[in-house]
């Protein structure tokens, strides 16, 4: 897979507050969180030990969706297609994919993992999927296929796997701000590959966004108070070296999102959820993107930049 652009950039440095508002430093931690940058900013006189809890409670919610870790409870999903007695984050998770799903007229959907992983490997053997291979493996493909509860998770059809990558990042984030709720701790910027605030930048304001398309004369700020973002460019990754080959992947057809849009955004009170919605809206016009919305109290479509 070739990375062609990172269309989304943050103005949340120390650099990017007034000096009244510098008192106590920002510190930052930056680091991955499944595959993805992720950072932590916070301006506390704790905030090692801070950022310390956060990272475990990532590397811990990594045990559990990482599809690169074959001891992850996602990757034994995959790998036998029944998981007993499964993590209620799993299980959490999977029941938001269920509602960005049924929201998004199934657009949203973690069982394209096999059409993506044909993708993966076509491309990097030179070729293209055939029509013939991708017939079969969308025949796998249909979140009617999952079923969970708190005694299992099971795939129903043969070599069915699931792919959180749309939403497991969100997720990740919403549950570090939970963490860190609960000490009472506020003003701090998540950031796990999707973007979170919990409450606003140190002195006052929101944590500003800068939203970038890839082209000068369009950008777009957000401030972030108590609210999630999430951004997904449909080519800004692609499997092939011309970047016309998105990564994301219609799960009804099998084909890769058409180039309409160049940039996504989605605010909501959940960073899972803008992170599902953000991936979903990549395929569907806009009219269809409206509907979505009025479905999910507090979200909201805050850029959309055709190609």
């Amino acid at each position: 897979m070739i990375s062609r652009r990172r269309f989304l950039t943050i103005a949340a440095a120390a650099a990017a507050l007034p000096a009244p508002l510098r008192a106590q430093p920002l510190y930052q931690w930056r680091g991955v969180a499944l595959g993805a940058n992720a950072a932590i900013t916070l301006a506390h006189p704790q905030a090692e030990a801070i950022v310390t809890r956060a990272r475990a409670e990532i590397a811990r919610l990594e045990r559990i969706f990482s599809l690169h870790d074959p001891a992850s409870a996602l990757a034994r999903l995959n790998h036998d297609g029944r998981l007993a007695a499964p993590p209620f984050e799993l299980l959490e998770c999977l029941s938001l994919a269920g509602r960005a799903h049924a929201a998004t007229g199934g657009r949203f959907d973690p069982t394209i993992q096999p059409l993506w992983a044909e993708y993966a490997r076509a491309h990097a053997a030179g070729t293209t999927p055939s029509v013939k291979a991708l017939a079969a493996i969308t025949g796998r493909v249909g979140w009617d296929g999952v079923r969970f509860g708190p005694d299992a998770v099971s795939l129903d059809r043969p070599d069915m796997a699931l792919s959180l990558n749309g939403i497991a990042q969100g997720f990740i984030a919403d549950k570090v701000a939970s963490l860190l709720r609960a000490e009472g701790l506020a003003d701090i910027l998540i950031d796990t590959g999707e973007h979170l605030a919990l409450g606003g930048r140190p002195g006052g304001g929101g944590w500003p966004i800068t939203l970038d398309d890839g082209q000068r004369l369009h950008r777009d700020a957000v401030a972030l108070r108590d609210l999630a973002l999430a951004s997904s460019a449909p080519h800004g990754i692609t499997f092939d070296t011309g970047g016309q080959i998105s990564h994301i992947l219609d799960p009804a057809t099998g084909t890769p999102a058409p180039a309409h849009w160049r940039l996504i955004s989605v605010t909501a009170p959940q960073a899972g959820l803008a992170d599902a919605l953000s991936t979903a809206f990549c395929l569907m016009p806009r009219e269809a993107i409206d509907t979505t919305l009025a479905a999910f109290e507090g979200a909201a479509l805050v850029h959309a930049r055709r190609a």
